[in-house]
């Protein structure tokens, strides 16, 4: 998580809307203890009970990520290990809510799976569905709701071997920053 967390990020005591947040650990948390704002979405009310207990200054919302209009931008939106579960067509809608909910240079972090396919996992003994587009659609949905690709890496080691992206909405200079769990670049 620090790998994909060390790149760029927004700015200190900026606000960050998690997407499928569900117990709200390790994203959130994270997230808190570093000082931003967060706003937690998950449909599920007992994981959203959950949060509130463990994390009671942030503000927490049981709604459905696909139709999620709470009329108010965010510095920085994630969606981790949440996004990838949703069908095809419904990743397709959700750039139209990313856009919706990002301010003018806000970074949106989310991880896919490798290529375009579905797959049914498990956890915990239940199914769990996977979907992905490939990454040419991913870019081409991207850019055409005004978000640039700042890095895709497939199965990043320093993420749990996580397909992770990262893009921009909007203008924001950045600068390079190197070292070890940094990649690419860091707000100015």
């Amino acid at each position: 998580m620090d790998g994909a967390l060390g790149l760029p990020a927004p700015p200190l005591g900026g606000s960050v809307l998690d997407l499928g947040c569900g117990s709200g650990q390790p994203i959130a948390r994270h997230l808190l203890e570093r000082g931003f704002a967060v706003v937690g979405v998950d449909t599920s009310p007992t994981l959203i009970a959950k949060c509130r207990s463990r994390f009671p200054k942030a503000e927490w919302i049981v709604a459905d990520m696909r139709t999620l209009s709470i009329n108010r931008s965010f510095d920085g939106l994630i969606a981790w290990d949440s996004f990838f579960h949703l069908s095809h067509d419904d990743q397709r809608a959700m750039f139209a809510i990313f856009r919706k909910h990002a301010s003018s240079g806000a970074l949106l972090l989310f991880t896919t799976g490798t290529g375009h396919g579905e797959a049914i996992g498990s956890f915990q003994g239940e199914s769990l569905y996977h979907a992905s587009l490939s990454p040419g659609e991913y870019r081409m949905l991207l850019e055409s709701y005004g978000f640039k690709v700042l890095n895709h890496v497939v199965e990043d080691p320093k993420c749990g071997r996580h397909t992770v992206w990262l893009a921009q909405y909007g203008q924001r200079k950045m600068r390079e920053i190197s070292g070890p769990n940094k990649c690419c670049t860091r707000p100015l």
